[in-house]
């Protein structure tokens, strides 16, 4: 099971996730133009009753800025046209072992404020699985969360595959290997998301998603697995943690490019692209913040749940490790620079 951090200490989530309030940040435009288009398929006037759901929501202030960017479209557009609000039914998603009791507090808060009324919800499961009943969602966002797969490539792990072995030659020549038996399984999981949530939305219903990507295709291209797992490896060969418990790592996450969204989008059929745009990984974030202290703190907040399971307790060697491998002038960077973060808006066909 993977989850954030919970609660609201020094290494929580909800105390460290800049990165991903900063894309929620730049998904606004693509929302509104959402719920103006919501209403272009419906004849200008939005239904009587709105559902949103927001899917990989996590937890703390994060977990509650998509749907309230997309409350606030929709009174503004019902305000433009002067016609009455909807009423609202939002609906939060996460997998189970997430720390809904931080999300629900905040709901009371999020029901009270707004106007019209606002009813509520929490749907625990999956993203890779039916959530909704058919038909019944006008809107679906979700912001960095979709790089997670439902499993690592199993494929890996049965021929003794390292993701990302130690020795550098062995890397290099089973990075091909590793890269297809990754886009594979992205390319399953995506399509499969894209056909559950295209039956669970209503026709003209809309959909705005966010992915941790990168910037180029190929094999020399960086994945956001990598800035984690590079770390490990030099761990593993200073003996902090065991070899063979690194050779058997292998983390659920994929990050694709915007041409391999594209064509699985495409290839599905459900839906049409009305909008996909790249941006900076570190965008919208001050620069001098990014220290790889503060870094490794963000990394580790949204990973140490996952490495825990499988290596233990060595979550202070991984910051330390961290920022002696990232001290050295501009790798940080330059490493960061590599990623992108890819947002895509798409309609029901």
């Amino acid at each position: 099971m993977v989850h954030m951090n919970q609660g609201q200490g020094e290494t929580s989530y909800a105390r460290n996730s800049a990165f991903q309030s900063a894309q929620q940040n730049r998904m606004k435009l693509l929302i509104e133009a959402a719920i103006i288009d919501l209403g272009s398929n419906t004849n200008t006037l939005l239904p009587q009753k709105v559902v949103i759901a927001d899917l990989g929501c996590s937890t703390g202030p994060n977990a509650l800025a998509l749907v309230s960017i997309a409350i606030k479209a929709i009174q503004s557009y019902c305000l433009q046209l002067q016609q009455p609000s909807p009423e609202l039914l939002v609906l939060l998603n996460d997998l189970p072992d997430n720390d809904f009791n931080m999300v629900v507090k905040s709901l009371v808060t999020l029901r009270q404020s707004k106007k019209p009324l606002v009813m509520i919800g929490v749907t625990p499961g999956s993203f890779y699985e039916r959530l909704f009943t058919s038909s019944s969602l006008h809107l679906v966002c979700s912001s960095s969360s979709l790089q997670w797969l439902s499993k690592a490539p199993e494929v890996l792990a049965r021929n003794h595959i390292p993701a990302y072995d130690i020795d550098e030659k062995a890397r290099r020549e089973r990075l091909p290997i590793v890269l297809q038996a990754y886009a594979e399984q992205f390319r399953k999981d995506f399509t499969h998301f894209l056909e559950l949530r295209a039956k669970e939305l209503a026709p003209g219903g809309q959909m705005v998603v966010s992915i941790i990507g990168r910037r180029f295709d190929g094999i020399a291209s960086f994945h956001i697995w990598e800035i984690i797992t590079q770390v490990l490896s030099v761990m593993a060969s200073e003996g902090v943690i065991d070899k063979e418990k690194f050779n058997s790592f292998y983390m659920p996450m994929y990050g694709p490019s915007n041409e391999e969204l594209k064509e699985i989008i495409h290839e599905e059929g459900s839906f049409s692209i009305r909008e996909m745009l790249v941006h900076d990984f570190t965008g919208g974030i001050n620069k001098e913040l990014i220290t790889p202290a503060w870094t490794a703190n963000q990394l580790r907040a949204v990973f140490e749940q996952i490495l825990a399971q499988h290596f233990g307790d060595l979550m202070d060697d991984f910051v330390k490790t961290s920022e002696r491998c990232w001290s050295v002038e501009g790798r940080l960077h330059d490493e960061l620079a590599r990623l992108a973060m890819l947002t895509v808006s798409v309609s029901k066909a």
